[in-house]
C-alpha cells in the first residue's frame, strides 16, 4: 500500500504542477495585461490561486516521497494537497486526476499499518 501511495502522490503532484503552472501563469498574465472583456477576467482571489499553485503540488510530491517511511505524515500531506487543489481550483476536467490521485494516495498511506516487507 505504501508503494501505491508513493506512486499516486508523486504522479498527482506532477500533474498538479502542470495545473499550477498554468493557473499561476493565467493570474500573472491578467495582472500584467489586464482583463479582456468577456474573454478573460481575473479570478476572485489571485493570492490564493498563486499560493495553492505553488504549495499543493509540493505537498503532494513530498507526501508521496514520505509514504514509505512516514506514512502518517505523508498521507496527511497528500490529503491537504488534494483539499487545497479542490478548494482553489474546483473539480473539473483538468483537476480531477491530481485531486483524485492525491486523495487516494493519502488514504492508502493512512491505511498502511506497517512498512512493506523488503
Amino acid at each position: 500500500m505504501r508503494n501505491a501511495a508513493l506512486t499516486l502522490g508523486v504522479i498527482g503532484g506532477i500533474i498538479g504542477t502542470i495545473v499550477g503552472v498554468v493557473t499561476f501563469g493565467y493570474v500573472q498574465f491578467i495582472d500584467w495585461f489586464g482583463e479582456i472583456d468577456e474573454i478573460a477576467g481575473q479570478v476572485g482571489n489571485p493570492a490564493l490561486i498563486k499560493a495553492v499553485s505553488f504549495a499543493a503540488p509540493l505537498l503532494a510530491i513530498a507526501g508521496g516521497a514520505m509514504a514509505r517511511s512516514q506514512a502518517l505524515v505523508g498521507g496527511i500531506c497528500m490529503l491537504i494537497s488534494a483539499a487545497g487543489m479542490f478548494y482553489a481550483f474546483g473539480f473539473g476536467a483538468f483537476t480531477m486526476f491530481p485531486i483524485g490521485m492525491c486523495a487516494l494516495g493519502g488514504l492508502l498511506a493512512l491505511a498502511a499499518r506497517q512498512p512493506d516487507a523488503a
